[in-house]
């Protein structure tokens, strides 16, 4: 998603040698506002072992969907030959651990800012690869919990993992369905100007995720289809 507040002027842009400073701090700082808001932003709870807890699982989570959905960007940027760089907006992060302390979660770390001669195609293209990245990693986490539960082997799964993979779920499916709002700076709004059929379909996928394959009676389903099968 592209950052609304702070546009890099072109001397950042070419002073640019690597992005791993930037993404590491982007990365921490989402993993510690997820992990404050899990816990309402209660400042006694840090440091207990339910805390470390939650950031060991954010930072993977957490990770796997931001990095991932901004390197998409990158990499299919670059592909087209445009110069791309993501640099971390810290205003930003500090207002995402503000709201946090009050037990709310906000992901706008910074963006991946790209610039060259590129269609109104390959602007929706590098837009439309993060939230599908989000996608596909929510479900490959449902592929894992409906293989452990369909195989018997979710109660020998260590709960962490399990809640990984729930969180893992349900977070990038989340987080690749608010990125297609079709406004302002998300990246819906140059999917929709390419192409409205595949916003539609992006849209549908993220829905389904978000609202069907989340439902309790999907879960339920398998679960007992689960029992079934190993009776």
């Amino acid at each position: 998603m592209n950052n609304w507040l702070n546009t890099p002027s072109n001397a950042t842009l070419n002073s640019r040698q690597s992005d791993l400073p930037d993404l590491a701090l982007a990365w921490a700082g989402t993993t510690l506002a997820f992990s404050l808001s899990s816990i309402g932003g209660n400042l006694s709870l840090v440091m207990t072992p339910v805390f470390l807890s939650i950031l060991a699982i954010a930072s993977v989570v957490c990770g796997l969907g931001f990095v991932l959905h901004e390197l998409a960007h990158r990499v299919v940027a670059r592909s087209y030959g445009a110069e791309a760089h993501f640099i971390a907006d810290k205003r930003m992060l500090g207002l995402s651990l503000l709201i946090a302390l009050a037990g709310a979660f906000l992901a706008a770390p910074g963006a991946v800012w790209y610039r060259g001669m590129l269609s109104k195609a390959q602007n929706g293209k590098i837009a439309l690869a993060g939230p599908v990245s989000n996608f596909v990693l929510s479900l490959i986490f449902f592929l894992t919990i409906s293989v452990l539960l369909l195989s018997g082997q979710l109660a020998n799964t260590p709960d962490w993992l399990q809640r990984l993979c729930y969180m893992g779920f349900t977070l990038n499916a989340w987080l690749g369905l608010f990125n297609m709002i079709p406004a302002g700076p998300f990246d819906g709004a140059k999917v929709f100007a390419w192409n409205k059929i595949v916003f539609a379909v992006t849209i549908a996928v993220g829905l389904v995720l978000v609202f069907v394959l989340q439902n309790e009676t999907v879960l339920s389903t398998l679960y007992a289809l689960a029992s079934g099968l190993l009776r």
